[in-house]
Parts: structure tokens; sequence; C-alpha cells
């Protein structure tokens, strides 16, 4: 049996406010004879960033944290009831399409032959969540699941960070807001708090914490596949054979349990099959470049529930997607056989290592994707080992890129303006850097040369 890699807190050192020098941003005087800061690491590694430039959350700034997520998701909220900016219709797909759901998972089946229904069996079950709130609209029970989810997002990250000098709830409850109020109006945040809450988990000690996290992530699976992908960087040994068999168990015995409940469990799996090349993705921007400059004379047309291009070549783009997805894979067990230095940053960093590279080569990057990585970025920033600061910084950009290009400028992105466009060409340069830039990090901090 391969002993797993002992706890970062076992690591040996001064007990956090028991050092003898001045804590970074303190403003107290260097200690004598102290050697000077090294000029060679990236600023993104250094302790003077990491500390001054966010809020640490603390007893004190709980407070102040709890104050700022009330006033943002109020603001957001605000934007949801008037649901007026840009294209406009974001609570659009709750009124109508998951309401409409909602009745035919009363009715005992899961979307029969819906070319929109393209989700893992467990979507249903968020689906189906706000009836538990029978003394409200079904918007509206859907909406304040959604912000209870987004707050236990926040707590379980504030507690997470409250032994250190870290920022992650931070970012989180600073970062959603980007993304304006479509994360009110979509089942992303509840998948989201799935994964973040497992990750979590995952670093505790105990098996059983590791049990449930390999359940949350199984049970965030079958909602929407990705979460399987906060178990990719477990440490070898028994916390992965652990957390991977609850999570095996967890989603076997949903499908099973849901297949026998509903009929047409499995149907989405021909919806998600025929799916083409969206006007948000990496190939669909290039698509779009080659369509504005007279070099490619393919249309946009509304199919499967979003915008797609159509015409020549698309086929193959959207194979070569498909290619370079298995190729991402491919590299992740790759790296996960050679990785050698395991530390407690080590699962969240090759998490959101995993999600972005199976983002930027999807066929399908939908604005709510953004949800996914900020919430991976912020438990990222819970461990002062991570190595994903920089990727975390890239993707505030590309969220607040993804808010301009849905819904505010959707019509000018649909028609293929310059305007569109470069928001396009930008927000989706910043997700393939950061992918890049993942997973060279990843690669570099745990793969010994």
């Amino acid at each position: 049996m391969t002993p797993e890699p002992p706890p970062h807190d076992a690591a040996p050192g001064p007990a956090p406010g028991h050092g003898t020098g001045p804590a970074p941003g303190s403003g107290a005087p260097a200690r004598a004879g102290a050697a000077p800061p090294s000029l060679t690491r990236s600023p993104f590694e250094s302790e003077t960033f990491t500390s001054a430039t966010f809020v640490t959350v603390g007893r004190g700034p709980l407070l102040a944290l709890a104050v700022v997520w009330l006033v943002t998701r109020a603001g957001m909220l605000l934007l949801l009831l008037r649901d007026s900016l840009g294209i406009g219709g974001v609570a659009g797909e709750v009124h109508s399409l998951y309401r409409h759901w909602y009745g035919l998972f009363a009715q005992g089946t899961f979307p029969p032959g819906d070319v929109t229904w393209q989700y893992p069996p467990g979507a249903g079950l968020v689906i189906m969540s706000p009836g538990i709130l029978p003394w409200l609209t079904y918007f509206q029970g859907f909406v304040l699941l959604t912000l209870l989810a987004d707050l236990a997002v926040a707590a379980a990250l504030a507690r997470a960070d409250s032994a250190r000098l870290t920022h992650g709830a931070w970012y989180w409850v600073l970062g959603l807001p980007l993304l304006l109020h479509l994360p009110l109006a979509r089942y992303d945040v509840q998948t989201t708090a799935l994964a973040v809450l497992a990750l979590l988990a995952l670093k505790a000690r105990s098996p059983a914490a590791h049990r449930i996290g390999g359940a949350l992530a199984g049970l965030g699976a079958l909602v929407k596949v990705w979460p399987a992908l906060a178990l990719i960087g477990t440490p070898r040994g028994r916390t992965t054979r652990d957390a991977w068999a609850s999570a095996a168990v967890t989603a076997l015995a949903l499908l099973l349990t849901l297949g026998a409940l509903f009929s047409e469990s499995l149907g989405f799996l021909r919806q998600q099959g025929d799916r083409g090349v969206q006007i948000e993705s990496l190939g669909g921007t290039g698509l779009a470049l080659a369509k504005a400059l007279g070099a490619w004379p393919g249309t946009v047309r509304f199919r499967y529930g979003a915008f797609e291009y159509v015409g020549p070549y698309v086929s193959t783009i959207g194979h070569l997607a498909l290619l370079l997805t298995a190729l991402a894979f491919i590299w992740l067990l790759l790296w996960r056989m050679r990785a050698r230095d395991w530390t407690e940053a080590t699962p969240p960093d090759a998490a959101l290592a995993a999600v972005l590279l199976f983002t930027v080569t999807s066929r399908v990057i939908s604005p709510q994707y953004m949800i996914w990585l900020l919430g991976l970025a912020a438990v990222c920033l819970t461990s002062r080992r991570t190595v994903m600061r920089p990727v975390a910084l890239l993707l505030l950009p590309a969220a607040a890129l993804s808010s301009l290009a849905y819904p505010v400028l959707y019509l000018e992105v649909v028609a293929g303006t310059w305007q569109g466009l470069g928001v396009m060409v930008l927000r989706n340069g910043l997700l393939l850097a950061a992918a890049l830039l993942a997973a060279r990090r990843l690669w570099t901090s745990t793969v010994t040369t």
C-alpha cells in the first residue's frame, strides 16, 4: 500500500500568530538581519500579494463578508426581477423551461424527446426541488434555493479560510456578481455547491469526510457530470479509494433509483450527442472570425436550445473539439500517473485545471460555465499552497466579459458584429490562457523532473 503524504498542517514551522517576525502587511518594521524578499519569484506567489491584496477572512471580517453578500445578492435579485438588461429574458428559462420540466417530472417521466433536455438524470432533483416550498411560486422557490446554495458555498469557504491568510470566500462573494443575475436563473450554483463542498471535505483528515466528499462529487456528477473531476487530484492510497468508491456507489444508487421512479431517465444521451458548435465556444469564435473576413459562408441557427453555426466544416470542428477533449482527458491521466508531490492544494488545483481544459475544448461554452470555474478557483484560494492564483485572476475578467456577451451584447454576438466578436475573442482568449496556465502550473508543481 502506497502511504499517503502527510497533511500540510503537520509541516514543521511556527503556529499561526506565533512567528518571530511581523505579519505581512502589518506595517511593523522588518526584523534586523532578515533576508530581503526574493525578487525572482512571481508576484502572484508572494506572501505580500496574498495578504495585502485581498481581505482576510477572520472573526471580525465575517460580518463584512455577510454584508457584502447581502448587498451584492440584492443587486443580482433586482436585476433578475427587472430582467431587461441587454437582450433580456434571462429568467425565461426558469419561468418556462424548468417549470415545464417540473410538470413532466410530476407525471413520472423525464422530458421525452425534448432536444433541450441534455442533462444527466440527477438534474431532475434540482428542477423538482422548488416543490418542497409549496407556499411559493415555482420561480420564487427556485431563486430562493439558488440563493441558499450560494450562501452555503460562501459560508463553507469562509470556514475554510478562518485559520489562514487566504481569500477564497471573498473571491466567490465578489466574483459571482460579475455574471450579473444569470446565476440566479440557472441551476449551476447548486451543482457548483456540490463540487465545492466535496473538495472542502477532501481536505479533512477523516476517512469519513473523504467518503462524504466522494458522495457529494458522485451526486454532482449525476447532476451535471463535471463535478466528477473534483476527484481527479485526490492523493493516492486510502483517500482515493474511499472517495472514488463512495462517488461510484452514490452515483449508481441514485441512477438506479431515478430509473425505477421515472421513465426516459437516459434520454438525455440522444440529445447531447446531436449538439453542434455553439456560437460562444472557441470553435464558434473561429467560425465567426472566418465569416467576418468573408472566408466562411455559414449561418447561425437556433437549435437544441442554443444558437449554433450551420455550414461547411462545422461538423469537422465539432469532431476536432471532441478529439481535443479526449486528449485533455489522456493528459489528466498522464499527470495523475506522473504526479509525485501532493499538498492540501493539489485536489482543488487539479479540479480547476481539469474543468478548464474540458471547458475550452467543449463545443458549448455557455456563460453559466463561469459559475463552475469561479467556485473551483475559490476553493483553490482557501489554501496558501495553491499554484492557481494567477489563473483565478484571469477568470475574473473572463466572467465580466461573459456578462457582456450574454445578456448585454448577445444580439451583437449572434449577428457576428465586430463588437460582439471582440467580446468573444477576449473572453475565450482569457479562458484558453487560463486553461494552458493551469495545466502548466499543475504539472510543474506536482511532477518531479
